[in-house]
């Protein structure tokens, strides 16, 4: 039986129950749309934390730190609903019922999202559907990893001089998209991209863009787990990183940055991560 047939069953019932009231005349919940940030569970804003902090039901992702769950409540519901690597825990269909069903029986709910909900977040289908049944929301946005993963590896998305420009892409596409990225514009009119979920198709990427003018020595970057302890960078060119990721058993998740200011971070890196290292003493 899948999880909406089995809430619907259960909100029919409390419906019929007098002892249930608040369900009986309609109070309606409240969903919280919240961006957790990159990863780092420190890179999260002050006004996130009160909303998981209140919350009565949490749904989270599998980006999400671990480590933002222990500000939940103890009788707080938490449900994992996170999608790794083509392996969905629920479609995204089933999360929207999720979040309209338990916003029904009157919960304070937390639909809690890596990065920022409305950057390759979903965040907007799922206030579609709570409008729908005119559930109250509200957005709490959060650090998308698109800025802050290669910030936090020395690489500036812009540079004076060097990158005036920066343009994110999702490297998955839904079956039925109905946008398609224009190779022919980004990969010479673009400073900087950056490639959410880039890894796996890391190949057709590099394959466009150097059909379409983009230098093949153009510097890039993989960079997984970004902003946590067990971040992984790995450094190259269009030309030879694909060779490099092979070599290295490279996987998801991970963000790949193309462009000049890559290079940059032989000389911020090593800068960064020395005052990180003397702030922590």
């Amino acid at each position: 039986m899948s999880y909406s047939l089995i809430r619907r069953i259960e909100i029919s019932n409390n419906r019929l129950n007098p002892e249930n009231s608040e369900i009986m005349i309609g109070v309606r919940g409240k969903v919280s749309i919240v961006g957790a940030g990159p990863g780092d569970p420190e890179l999260i804003t002050i006004k996130a934390i009160k909303a998981i902090k209140k919350a009565e039901v949490v749904l989270y992702d599998y980006l999400v730190s671990k480590e933002l769950l222990d500000y939940c409540q103890d009788d707080c519901e938490i449900i994992y609903v996170g999608k790794k690597n083509r392996q969905h825990t629920f479609p995204q269909e089933e999360i929207n019922k999720m979040l309209i069903d338990y916003a029904l029986t009157g919960k304070k709910i937390v639909r809690l999202k890596g990065g920022d909900p409305f950057v390759f977040g979903r965040g907007a289908e799922e206030i579609l559907g709570l409008k729908e049944h005119d559930i109250e929301f509200e957005v709490i946005p959060g650090i998308t990893s698109g800025v802050a993963v290669p910030g936090a590896a020395g690489i500036p998305v812009t540079l004076r001089n060097v990158a005036s420009s920066v343009a994110f892409f999702t490297g998955h596409q839904c079956a039925n998209h109905k946008t398609e990225i224009q190779w022919d514009k980004i990969a010479t009119g673009i400073d900087t991209l950056v490639f959410y979920m880039g890894v796996t198709q890391a190949p057709k990427i590099i394959k466009q863009l150097v059909e379409n003018g983009k230098d093949a020595n153009t510097p890039v970057a993989m960079i997984r787990w970004g902003t946590l302890p067990q971040q992984e960078i790995l450094k190259g060119t269009l030309s030879d990183i694909v060779e490099k990721m092979e070599e290295r058993g490279f996987k998801p998740p991970a963000i790949f940055i193309v462009g000049e200011v890559v290079a940059y971070s032989e000389q911020l890196s090593p800068l960064i991560n020395q005052m990180n290292e003397t702030q922590t003493v």
